[in-house]
């Protein structure tokens, strides 16, 4: 490795402690909605604006699923937990990955307003 590279990892490394004990801020941080620890699965639908049956349908899950996800009977594990959060960082990701499948499909979009492509 590079010595200019290795001093700005080893910048980024002391900036990342200093963050963590307290004596910086971080520079952006991101909320991840969640309760108890599991994604507030109703909040980020709500995030896209979309019915049960679309955001189903745009995360490949069965309206049941979501369902329970949403009335906190079943938690989203695993990749489904995963696929949430870059849901609720990227929704332009998945827009646009879900748009682009169906068009290879030949099926209709899912109307709704897509959120901006900002990063959360």
């Amino acid at each position: 490795m590079k010595d200019e590279l290795f001093d700005e990892l080893l910048e980024s490394v002391r900036e990342g402690g200093a963050i963590l004990r307290g004596e910086a801020e971080a520079g952006r941080t991101f909320h991840f909605p969640e309760k108890d620890g599991v994604p507030d699965v109703a909040a980020i639908r709500g995030d896209f604006g979309v019915s049960q049956a679309q955001f189903a349908e745009l995360m490949g899950i069965s309206v049941g699923t979501l369902r329970n996800w949403e009335q906190g009977r079943r938690a989203p594990e695993g990749p489904a937990s995963v696929l949430l959060e870059v849901a609720h960082r990227r929704p332009d990701v998945v827009w646009g990955v879900v748009r682009d499948r169906r068009a290879r499909h030949g099926k209709p979009a899912i109307e709704a307003a897509e959120p901006a492509a900002e990063e959360r």
